[in-house]
């Protein structure tokens, strides 16, 4: 080996640059490798006469044109790419095009753009020389998604020729998406795909070759010549990848196990930061398992993740698990069971034995009672939530054991919000079930039994959310009782209007005050740690507050609508009618409870990451919702944590990637994001749903896929959104009506659309998918039903 010439075989570390690296670890795995050399410092004096008698070697032997390429001092390594920082010479066939190629790479290190790029001025350019593959094909394979930041999925990029068309951005590729037992997601290509299936397979085998070989995901590019042999060009890892997405997942408590995100996905939206799975997701897991052991489909509480799953960031109910309390019960069949938590029978859900009459018997009085018994437990919330203090002081290990005996008190009040639940859906079940069942028999349908069913349950008043959204509706009168306040309340920003009406010594200023003190807990994703309330939120709550008082100068500003109810025609009907009432109250009630216990954690966990910020243990408070509830015994410790807190970095800016993922409402295994936007459920503009508020109007769809896209709600538009929980409720004074992609009829978004008397469709599973803002839709809340009347038009490119 010369001192200016390095070949392949002879570099065994990242001395001579990324790519240098990247193709002598290729062709140590075994993978094809077009022949080549390294230059070894292109800039020094007499390197290109050096290079250019091992280039005239390979002249000799065929093995021109080369391609010229910059391997500098960090390029192509773990933390930047450089991809087209430095200059690359394609089609070299002669000494002089050759000695001409090599000065440009290596006055490309100084250029403008690389020194822009990476903040540096300079860095070591050593040059790899290769024959260039005379290319039937070309591209580049990505063995996770940088765009989702999906460790599952294989995205491969395809061109014909030569992959420089690819790499300029001149040329459309054909675009393969592979999931994770190789089958195409995605395949986008032309009328003649550049690929063919073994072309794909072998790509695919050789990419998770290398990333297996690396332990960390790849980005390949790759060339298959005329005779059809797949060459390996470079080898660098993906920069872009956030954490790993599946880093912080639960155990699979079962291979087979049915998962849904109904139900628990209106409590609990979008995605969540680990510390949130660890108090709010243990806490729900461990109400439910314990319901399991009232009602003996368990003997004890097990292990956290049983019934509930956490994969991806977000929450899931164990359906699988769910099936022993409703073969253990009376009156509750799997289809039931499916029903109340899916709104359809999930025919992927396989029935457990039933239990002995007997034992089921003992089992329903159990659970009964335990329901129907849970007044007093309810009555006690309030104090037994004062009786934990916010933690204070600068001490982070006596913080985190007051924060740990609040988790339990949170589990315990959960269970009781549990319970409280389960009175509202035993009342709710029965009586649709009632009503099906007489529907049936007088010659109409189940959905109008359940139809009738949702008008029986909109009585309901005094419902905790309903009334918090009455007083919010009260300060913004008040503020638009005065032409002056308004103007100025709708003339500063959000969080500025807020803050200074809260301050204010006027009516307005004292609405808003006595509002914030009984609801200030309140807020959008409101069992999350992280996220702030109402109280904490100046620029959430004045965004909804401005779009209010703008509604409310127009004279048909919206109220509660208790509209007029027929009575039930048989006393069985209206008692059950008046339970299922009483125990959607009751279901409100204790879930403002529950939200007031996380509101106090979320304040402690926040003053703990301001005092682990304050010391230097954590290089910024908010990192502490980035760890596992058992990983902060570790970090208020005195071990070296640098690896602990590179992790929490890595999943916080996996977050917003998880966040933007959308699953299926049911799963067998572990959960899987959705790849393409499957229109399923929809023929001829007909979206199914579940009938949840009365009436049908017409109107103009607004998507909003979260609550800061809410925000841009115009009055009279119909809402769609992939589910409400409390956060979004002030929107309904402006709306016409509300469809989401889950819920049932007894769930939030349905039981305060039914008091604002909105027509609301839940559980389309497709809505936000399948409607654009502009569209122009029929909601019918009594059938269940949304038809799209006439298409926003796009834009034609």
């Amino acid at each position: 080996m010369s001192l200016t010439t390095v070949e392949f075989d002879d570099i065994s570390d990242a001395r001579y640059g990324g790519k240098a690296a990247g193709l002598a670890q290729l062709r140590r795995l075994g993978l094809a490798v077009p022949t080549g050399f390294v230059i070894a410092d292109a800039s020094g004096p007499g390197t290109i006469d050096d290079a250019a008698e091992r280039f005239s070697q390979m002249t000799a032997a065929g093995a021109t044109p080369v391609a010229v390429r910059s391997s500098a001092v960090g390029e192509d390594g773990d933390d930047q790419s450089f991809a087209g920082q430095y200059d690359t010479v394609l089609g070299v066939d002669s000494v002089e095009a050759f000695a001409a190629a090599v000065r440009t790479c290596a006055a490309s290190v100084h250029s403008r753009r690389a020194s822009s790029y990476s903040g540096q001025h300079s860095a070591t350019m050593h040059v790899v020389v290769q024959q260039m593959v005379d290319a039937r094909a070309a591209g580049v394979v990505f063995t996770a998604d940088p765009a989702t930041g999906r460790r599952d999925l294989m995205v491969i990029d395809a061109i014909a020729g030569l992959g420089e068309a690819l790499v300029d951005g001149t040329a459309s590729p054909d675009h393969l998406v592979l999931d994770s037992d190789g089958n195409a997601a995605v395949h986008e290509v032309g009328e003649v795909p550049v690929l063919a299936p073994d072309d794909i397979a072998d790509i695919r085998s050789d990419a998770l070759r290398a990333a297996r070989h690396w332990g960390r995901p790849m980005d390949l590019e790759w060339a298959i010549d005329r005779s059809g042999k797949l060459w390996w060009l470079q080898a660098r890892p993906i920069t872009t990848l956030p954490g790993d997405l599946n880093e912080m997942d639960s155990p699979l408590a079962g291979a087979d196990h049915v998962y849904t995100r109904c139900n628990i996905g209106e409590m609990m939206p979008g995605a969540f930061c680990p510390l949130t799975a660890s108090v709010s997701g243990y806490a729900i897991d461990y109400a439910m398992q314990m319901t399991q052991v009232v009602a003996r489909a368990q003997a004890a509480y097990e292990k956290p993740w049983l019934q509930v799953g956490y994969f991806y960031g977000h929450m899931f109910l164990n359906l699988t698990e769910g099936t022993a309390l409703s073969s253990g019960l009376l009156g509750n069949s799997l289809e039931q069971f499916s029903m109340s938590i899916c709104g359809r029978v999930v025919d992927e859900l396989q029935a457990q034995p039933p239990k002995p009459f007997a034992r089921r018997l003992v089992n329903t009085v159990r659970l009964t009672t335990h329901a129907l018994s849970a007044g007093p437990a309810i009555r006690r919330l309030g104090d037994r939530i004062a009786e934990f203090r916010i933690p204070a002081g600068d001490d982070p290990r006596l913080i985190l054991r007051q924060l740990e005996s609040g988790v339990e008190q949170y589990c315990d009040i959960t269970l009781t919000h549990v319970r409280s639940s389960s009175r509202a859906a035993v009342a709710a079940n029965i009586l649709e079930s009632v009503l099906v069942r007489q529907a049936v028999r007088g010659g109409r349908s189940e959905e109008d039994g359940r139809a009738d069913a949702a008008r029986l349950m909109a009585g309901a008043a005094e419902v905790e959310s309903a009334l918090m959204l009455e007083e919010l509706q009260s300060v913004v009168r008040t503020i638009a009782g005065d032409e002056a306040a308004t103007e100025e309340f709708l003339g500063r920003e959000p969080d500025q209007a807020v803050s200074e009406l809260r301050a204010a010594d006027n009516a307005g200023g004292g609405a808003l005050r006595r509002f914030l003190s009984r609801h200030g807990h309140r807020g959008y994703r409101e069992l999350c740690m992280r996220d702030p309330s109402w109280a904490e939120d100046p620029g959430g709550l004045g965004t909804m507050m401005q779009v209010m008082l703008r509604s409310a100068v127009d004279p048909a500003d919206r109220g509660p609508v208790h509209a007029h109810v027929e009575a039930p025609r048989s006393a069985a009907v209206g008692f059950l009618a008046r339970l299922a009432q009483g125990g959607a109250r009751g279901r409100e009630e204790t879930k403002s409870k529950m939200a007031l216990m996380a509101h106090a954690l979320k304040l402690g966990y926040r003053h703990l990451g301001d005092v682990l910020a304050g010391s230097g243990r954590l290089p910024d408070a908010d990192l502490v919702f980035f760890f596992d509830r058992g990983e902060l015994h570790r970090v208020v410790g005195a071990e070296d944590i640098a690896g602990l807190v590179q992790c929490a970095r890595k999943r916080r800016e996996a977050l917003a990637f998880q966040d933007s993922l959308e699953f299926d409402d049911v799963s067998v295994g572990r959960p899987a994001p959705l790849i393409a936007r499957i229109q399923h459920g929809i023929t001829d503009d007909r979206i199914p749903g579940r009938p949840a508020g009365r009436g049908t109007v017409e109107g103009v769809v607004r998507v909003a896929k979260s609550i800061v896209e809410a925000r841009d709600v115009q009055r009279g538009e119909i809402l769609v959104a992939p589910v409400t929980d409390v956060g979004w409720t002030p929107y309904f004074t402006v709306i016409a009506a509300l469809v989401t992609d889950i819920g049932s009829s007894v769930s939030h978004g349905a039981v305060v659309a039914r008091e604002y008397g909105l027509p609301c469709v839940v559980n389309t599973l497709v809505a936000t998918r399948v409607l654009r803002t502009g569209d122009r839709v029929r909601v019918d809340g009594d059938r269940g039903l949304v038809t799209r009347l006439d298409e926003f038009p796009r834009l034609q490119v």
